[in-house]
């Protein structure tokens, strides 16, 4: 054998087997990396629920959800708003918000009393919740391009916040200790986020192969969260034993409590939350669907930093602001405590709104995504100030109810400010609007936070005795209030009013001594002594000018 074929056939050998050995280390290192990213993951997963198995458990369920609903908008949006032309697709979405979220509005006070009166079969509604999205998911695959997407789409809406209902109204049973309300939400909302960050590139690879693709995916991950949610612990359902209410009855109440604690003193407080997360909720679904129609119809400058960025690419810019500012609220929350929630909102209202005047004034790409950074992260934070304010101040027979009113208030004003944001208004016009509504929202939250600055959260569920007592100091600090401004009221008037009277024609009586005004007993005109001449009348004087 010739000894260039030996040598080059050695050659070859280990140029394989080279090849042979980084095939296996390269695969023996993304094992070992996807082992420690998973262990890290799990790790901090662990670490962020305080320990508690059961809250881990329902980290995983609040990631599944998340992530399925990233998969069927990203379906919806392609079919709705991405492959029809302008007009058509104002009307279409139109039709969307009407359709699908406007009856929402019908199932609070039936939902929320339902959830209430079966409290120990939280699990099972939740694993109700999923499994009814994932045949309707699959549904709307079926019927994407036909009218039957409507009520399907309906349907999903409606069992994914009948699903958020339940779960916030769970989280209080599986706190662990260390840990405030308002962390745990945030915590499960970061959670949530990455879980749609990270299946938002399945769900776009799975729509190149066709609309209906990404909905199929969202079908699979929501049968997993069915299993998820009958693995939660049998403490996330109230104590037994309960009563099953007959039919119908579970609509009423009996006791005459209203959800949300309207009526109540500890109602103030959960209601000017929901009222000033609503006004910047309504904001972010303004800027969501007016910028998304001002982008594509070019009233609005694609240009970034001296590059074009073309309308995808202004509009991806803008809903990766939105998604941002989102997810820098619950980072941000993971490390708050609540303790002054109208304080928070009031300062993020202002600051929204000084930015949105900014904006107006500086009409661009960059001050329009900052004012969609801020709002998304504005609105994040007064939500997570609205559960904790629920889950703190409102008893447990009343909390999904309560949750359920708050919800639909949150998603009555997105679709109001999604449907103001189909309005054609030019860029800068609309912007302005979103300005004057974030200044008007930013004075109401001052007043509020200045009559609302006892108020205080503790981070954690009170007892119907600590409510009790709650209730009590806010009616003596009602009652101290009350009794400050009529004393106030009262000195005012003594202050304005005259030091004589004048005097009473006729030669009629005087008025009684306790009737009589002030200064009266010092100064009494002659002309109002009567020639009364009972010995029991006090001494009478003369006037200043009376001749002895």
């Amino acid at each position: 054998m010739p000894l260039s074929s030996h040598s080059e056939r050695s050659l070859l050998g280990r140029t394989v087997g080279t090849g042979i050995r980084a095939i296996r280390l390269l695969f023996r290192g993304s094992v070992n990396g996807g082992r420690w990213v998973t262990r890290s993951a799990a790790r901090a997963r662990a670490r962020g629920a305080g320990g508690e198995t059961g809250m881990v458990r329902m980290f995983d369920l609040h990631a599944v959800s998340c992530a399925g609903d990233t998969l069927i908008a990203i379906g919806l949006a392609g079919t709705i708003f991405f492959n029809v032309p302008l007009g058509e697709a104002r009307s279409k979405v139109a039709l969307y918000l009407l359709v699908t979220m406007v009856p929402f509005a019908m199932l609070a006070p039936v939902v929320g009393p339902l959830l209430d009166h079966f409290r120990h079969g939280r699990r099972y509604a939740l694993a109700t919740t999923m499994l009814g999205r994932a045949f309707l998911a699959w549904m709307i695959s079926d019927y994407i391009h036909g009218f039957g997407l409507y009520p399907a789409a309906f349907g999903v809406l409606a069992l994914s916040r009948a699903y958020g209902v339940a779960r916030s109204a769970a989280v209080p049973r599986l706190l662990p200790e260390g840990l405030g309300l308002s962390q745990v939400g945030a915590r499960a909302s970061v959670y949530g986020t990455v879980a749609g960050a990270l299946v938002a590139p399945i769900g776009l690879a799975a729509f190149w192969f066709g609309a209906q693709w990404p909905l199929r995916v969202a079908s699979v991950i929501f049968l997993v969260g069915m299993v998820i949610a009958l693995r939660l612990p049998p403490r996330a359902d109230s104590e037994p034993p309960e009563r099953v209410p007959r039919p119908l009855r579970a609509l009423r109440r009996a006791t005459g409590d209203r959800p949300l604690g309207r009526g109540r003193p500890a109602g103030r407080l959960v209601i000017s939350n929901l009222v000033g997360a609503a006004t910047l909720r309504a904001l972010y679904g303004f800027l969501l669907l007016f910028l998304a129609f001002t982008i594509k119809a070019g009233d609005l400058t694609t240009v970034l930093f001296g590059r074009d960025l073309g309308d995808k690419g202004a509009l991806g810019l803008v809903g990766g602001a939105l998604a941002v500012g989102t997810f820098l609220a619950t980072a941000l929350g993971t490390r708050l405590r609540i303790h002054r929630p109208t304080a928070l909102q009031s300062s993020g209202m202002i600051i929204v709104a000084g930015v949105a005047v900014l904006a107006t004034l500086y009409f661009s790409l960059l001050m329009v995504t900052l004012l969609c950074v801020v709002a998304a992260m504005m609105s994040g934070i007064a939500k997570l100030a609205v559960d904790a304010s629920i889950q703190e101040r409102i008893p447990e027979r009343l909390r999904a109810s309560s949750f359920a009113h708050s919800e639909t208030v949150l998603m009555l004003a997105f679709v109001a400010g999604g449907g103001l944001g189909l309005v054609p208004f030019h860029g800068r016009i609309g912007i302005a609007v979103a300005a004057g509504v974030g200044v008007l929202a930013a004075a109401r939250g001052l007043l509020m936070a200045h009559r609302l600055r006892a108020e205080r959260l503790c981070g954690r569920p009170l007892t119907d005795e600590e409510l009790k007592a709650t209730e009590r100091d806010a009616d003596a600090r009602a009652a101290k209030d009350q009794a400050d401004r009529d004393r106030k009221a009262a000195e005012d008037a003594e202050d304005i009013a005259p030091t004589s009277p004048a005097p009473v024609q006729g030669g009629s009586t005087p008025p009684e001594p306790d009737l009589a005004p002030p200064g009266f007993h010092i100064y009494r005109p002659s002309s109002t002594v009567t020639g009364s001449g009972s010995g029991e009348d006090e001494p009478r004087r003369s006037s200043p000018g009376s001749v002895s």
